[in-house]
Protein backbone atom coordinates (compact mmCIF):
# COMPACT_ATOMS: atom_id res chain seq x y z
CA UNK A 1 0.00 0.00 0.00
CA UNK A 2 1.34 3.44 -1.00
CA UNK A 3 1.33 5.53 1.98
CA UNK A 4 2.43 8.81 0.65
CA UNK A 5 5.84 8.73 2.32
CA UNK A 6 9.37 10.55 0.60
CA UNK A 7 12.13 8.20 0.87
CA UNK A 8 13.51 11.30 0.95
CA UNK A 9 12.71 14.72 1.93
CA UNK A 10 12.17 17.40 -0.42
CA UNK A 11 13.13 21.19 -0.20
CA UNK A 12 11.20 24.40 -0.91
CA UNK A 13 12.26 27.73 -0.84
CA UNK A 14 9.51 29.33 1.76
CA UNK A 15 10.16 33.55 1.60
CA UNK A 16 13.64 34.92 2.29
CA UNK A 17 13.77 33.25 5.73
CA UNK A 18 11.80 29.69 5.78
CA UNK A 19 12.42 26.28 4.18
CA UNK A 20 9.84 23.86 3.77
CA UNK A 21 10.79 20.21 4.43
CA UNK A 22 8.46 17.78 2.91
CA UNK A 23 8.26 13.96 4.00
CA UNK A 24 5.03 12.97 2.06
CA UNK A 25 2.71 14.05 -0.24
CA UNK A 26 -0.87 12.83 1.42
CA UNK A 27 -2.02 12.60 5.18
CA UNK A 28 -1.50 9.84 6.31
CA UNK A 29 -0.51 8.23 9.83
CA UNK A 30 3.06 7.16 7.76
CA UNK A 31 3.90 10.71 7.09
CA UNK A 32 2.57 11.99 10.38
CA UNK A 33 4.80 9.73 12.06
CA UNK A 34 8.04 10.87 9.73
CA UNK A 35 7.39 14.69 10.60
CA UNK A 36 7.04 14.45 14.19
CA UNK A 37 9.90 11.97 14.54
CA UNK A 38 12.25 15.01 12.64
CA UNK A 39 10.36 17.59 14.70
CA UNK A 40 11.27 15.96 17.79
CA UNK A 41 15.08 15.66 16.35
CA UNK A 42 15.00 18.81 15.72
CA UNK A 43 13.68 20.02 18.79
CA UNK A 44 16.18 17.98 20.50
CA UNK A 45 19.34 18.86 18.82
CA UNK A 46 18.28 22.29 17.21
CA UNK A 47 20.87 22.98 14.53
CA UNK A 48 22.63 26.66 14.55
CA UNK A 49 20.11 29.23 12.90
CA UNK A 50 16.84 27.66 13.06
CA UNK A 51 14.92 29.83 15.21
CA UNK A 52 11.28 27.75 14.66
CA UNK A 53 10.17 24.70 13.78
CA UNK A 54 6.50 24.43 12.66
CA UNK A 55 5.36 20.89 11.69
CA UNK A 56 1.88 20.23 9.92
CA UNK A 57 0.36 17.44 8.26
CA UNK A 58 2.95 16.05 5.87
CA UNK A 59 5.97 18.70 5.90
CA UNK A 60 7.82 20.97 8.13
CA UNK A 61 8.14 24.51 7.67
CA UNK A 62 11.92 25.86 9.42
CA UNK A 63 12.05 29.67 10.19
CA UNK A 64 15.95 30.65 10.14
CA UNK A 65 18.73 33.53 10.27
CA UNK A 66 19.93 33.92 6.50
CA UNK A 67 22.96 35.51 8.43
CA UNK A 68 24.04 32.49 10.32
CA UNK A 69 22.97 29.49 7.51
CA UNK A 70 22.11 29.08 3.85
CA UNK A 71 19.05 27.06 2.80
CA UNK A 72 21.65 24.64 0.83
CA UNK A 73 23.52 23.99 3.98
CA UNK A 74 20.29 23.59 6.10
CA UNK A 75 18.97 21.01 3.71
CA UNK A 76 22.61 18.61 3.60
CA UNK A 77 22.07 19.09 7.52
CA UNK A 78 18.39 17.89 7.43
CA UNK A 79 19.19 15.05 4.90
CA UNK A 80 21.65 13.57 7.51
CA UNK A 81 19.66 13.73 10.71
CA UNK A 82 16.87 12.12 8.73
CA UNK A 83 19.39 8.95 8.11
CA UNK A 84 19.08 8.85 12.07
CA UNK A 85 14.89 9.23 12.33
CA UNK A 86 14.62 5.25 12.60
CA UNK A 87 16.47 5.29 16.05
CA UNK A 88 13.23 8.51 17.42
CA UNK A 89 11.21 6.93 19.63
CA UNK A 90 7.84 9.26 19.74
CA UNK A 91 5.99 8.89 22.95
CA UNK A 92 2.98 7.27 23.07
CA UNK A 93 -0.27 9.38 22.58
CA UNK A 94 -2.07 10.87 24.96
CA UNK A 95 -6.11 10.27 24.76
CA UNK A 96 -8.43 12.72 25.10
CA UNK A 97 -12.46 12.25 25.63
CA UNK A 98 -14.21 15.18 24.60
CA UNK A 99 -17.90 15.53 25.92
CA UNK A 100 -20.09 16.84 22.78
CA UNK A 101 -23.64 18.23 23.13
CA UNK A 102 -24.94 18.02 19.93
CA UNK A 103 -27.63 19.27 17.40
CA UNK A 104 -30.34 21.94 18.79
CA UNK A 105 -28.62 25.00 19.28
CA UNK A 106 -25.03 23.59 19.85
CA UNK A 107 -24.87 21.97 16.68
CA UNK A 108 -26.69 24.81 13.84
CA UNK A 109 -25.58 22.63 10.77
CA UNK A 110 -26.73 18.93 12.28
CA UNK A 111 -29.95 18.71 10.27
CA UNK A 112 -27.99 19.52 7.03
CA UNK A 113 -25.64 17.20 7.53
CA UNK A 114 -28.17 14.05 8.57
CA UNK A 115 -30.34 15.15 5.59
CA UNK A 116 -27.62 15.67 2.81
CA UNK A 117 -26.30 11.55 3.74
CA UNK A 118 -29.99 10.34 4.24
CA UNK A 119 -29.05 10.11 7.73
CA UNK A 120 -31.11 10.79 11.63
CA UNK A 121 -29.54 12.85 13.93
CA UNK A 122 -29.04 9.81 16.12
CA UNK A 123 -27.31 7.93 13.20
CA UNK A 124 -24.76 11.15 12.82
CA UNK A 125 -24.10 11.42 16.68
CA UNK A 126 -23.41 7.83 17.04
CA UNK A 127 -21.10 8.10 13.73
CA UNK A 128 -19.19 10.87 14.55
CA UNK A 129 -18.56 9.58 18.32
CA UNK A 130 -17.42 6.07 17.33
CA UNK A 131 -14.31 6.39 16.08
CA UNK A 132 -10.48 7.25 17.91
CA UNK A 133 -9.06 10.49 15.98
CA UNK A 134 -5.29 10.87 15.59
CA UNK A 135 -4.70 14.63 15.68
CA UNK A 136 -2.83 15.59 12.47
CA UNK A 137 -2.18 18.95 13.37
CA UNK A 138 -2.85 21.74 15.51
CA UNK A 139 -3.20 25.55 14.54
CA UNK A 140 -5.64 28.00 12.48
CA UNK A 141 -6.69 29.34 16.01
CA UNK A 142 -5.15 28.46 18.68
CA UNK A 143 -5.43 24.55 19.99
CA UNK A 144 -7.74 23.87 16.75
CA UNK A 145 -7.06 19.42 16.10
CA UNK A 146 -7.21 19.11 12.52
CA UNK A 147 -8.86 15.52 13.06
CA UNK A 148 -8.56 12.43 10.21
CA UNK A 149 -10.66 9.40 10.83
CA UNK A 150 -14.01 10.88 9.76
CA UNK A 151 -16.42 8.40 8.89
CA UNK A 152 -16.50 8.45 4.48
CA UNK A 153 -20.40 8.64 5.23
CA UNK A 154 -20.02 12.25 7.08
CA UNK A 155 -17.34 13.64 4.23
CA UNK A 156 -19.44 17.08 4.16
CA UNK A 157 -18.34 20.32 2.18
CA UNK A 158 -18.09 23.19 4.13
CA UNK A 159 -20.31 26.62 4.64
CA UNK A 160 -20.61 28.26 0.96
CA UNK A 161 -20.23 31.35 3.30
CA UNK A 162 -17.92 31.33 6.26
CA UNK A 163 -19.91 32.79 9.48
CA UNK A 164 -18.60 35.66 10.92
CA UNK A 165 -18.12 33.87 14.47
CA UNK A 166 -18.11 30.49 15.28
CA UNK A 167 -18.38 29.70 19.44
CA UNK A 168 -15.68 28.53 21.32
CA UNK A 169 -16.28 25.01 21.86
CA UNK A 170 -17.55 24.34 18.54
CA UNK A 171 -17.63 20.72 17.27
CA UNK A 172 -17.37 20.77 12.92
CA UNK A 173 -17.06 18.67 9.71
CA UNK A 174 -15.14 20.26 6.89
CA UNK A 175 -14.88 18.11 3.66
CA UNK A 176 -13.06 15.10 5.22
CA UNK A 177 -12.34 16.37 8.53
CA UNK A 178 -13.25 17.30 11.67
CA UNK A 179 -12.27 19.27 14.64
CA UNK A 180 -13.14 21.86 17.74
CA UNK A 181 -13.23 25.36 17.67
CA UNK A 182 -10.88 25.87 21.28
CA UNK A 183 -12.00 29.87 20.72
CA UNK A 184 -14.57 31.78 19.39
CA UNK A 185 -13.39 32.51 15.59
CA UNK A 186 -14.92 33.18 12.08
CA UNK A 187 -14.99 29.77 10.29
CA UNK A 188 -16.58 27.73 7.05
CA UNK A 189 -16.99 24.14 8.94
CA UNK A 190 -20.46 22.48 9.39
CA UNK A 191 -21.16 22.63 12.95
CA UNK A 192 -22.72 19.69 14.53
CA UNK A 193 -22.85 20.09 18.55
CA UNK A 194 -20.05 21.85 21.19
CA UNK A 195 -18.25 20.70 23.85
CA UNK A 196 -18.42 23.04 27.70
CA UNK A 197 -14.80 21.95 28.15
CA UNK A 198 -12.46 24.87 27.82
CA UNK A 199 -9.95 23.80 25.27
CA UNK A 200 -7.55 26.98 25.24
CA UNK A 201 -6.27 28.04 29.35
CA UNK A 202 -3.49 30.56 28.26
CA UNK A 203 -2.90 30.98 31.95
CA UNK A 204 -1.91 27.72 32.21
CA UNK A 205 1.71 26.22 32.02
CA UNK A 206 0.27 23.81 29.14
CA UNK A 207 -2.35 25.49 28.20
CA UNK A 208 -3.46 22.81 25.48
CA UNK A 209 -5.10 19.34 26.51
CA UNK A 210 -4.01 17.43 23.47
CA UNK A 211 -0.80 17.85 20.49
CA UNK A 212 -0.28 16.52 17.19
CA UNK A 213 -0.05 12.51 17.65
CA UNK A 214 -2.45 12.42 20.17
CA UNK A 215 -6.12 10.96 19.63
CA UNK A 216 -9.12 12.23 20.46
CA UNK A 217 -12.56 10.70 21.39
CA UNK A 218 -16.53 12.38 21.46
CA UNK A 219 -18.71 11.53 23.52
CA UNK A 220 -22.43 12.47 23.28
CA UNK A 221 -23.95 14.28 26.44
CA UNK A 222 -27.35 15.81 27.02
CA UNK A 223 -27.88 19.71 27.48
CA UNK A 224 -28.28 18.89 31.21
CA UNK A 225 -24.65 17.57 31.45
CA UNK A 226 -23.52 20.12 28.89
CA UNK A 227 -24.25 23.11 31.12
CA UNK A 228 -23.02 21.08 34.09
CA UNK A 229 -19.50 20.60 32.88
CA UNK A 230 -19.62 24.12 31.93
CA UNK A 231 -20.76 25.51 35.35
CA UNK A 232 -17.74 23.78 36.76
CA UNK A 233 -15.27 24.76 34.22
CA UNK A 234 -15.85 28.27 35.09
CA UNK A 235 -15.77 27.96 38.83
Amino acid sequence: MNTGVFEKARFRIAGDRGLLVEYGDRIHPDVLHKVRSMALLLTQETPAGILEILPTYRSILIVYDPLAVTPGALARLLEEMEARLSGIRIPDPKRVEIPVCYGGDFGPDMDFVAQTHGLETEDVIRIHSAPEYLIYMVGFTPGFPFLGGLPEILHTPRLETPRTRVPEGSVGIANNQTGVYPVASPGGWRIIGRTPLTLFRPRDPNPFLYQAGDRIRFRPIRETEYHRIRQEESA
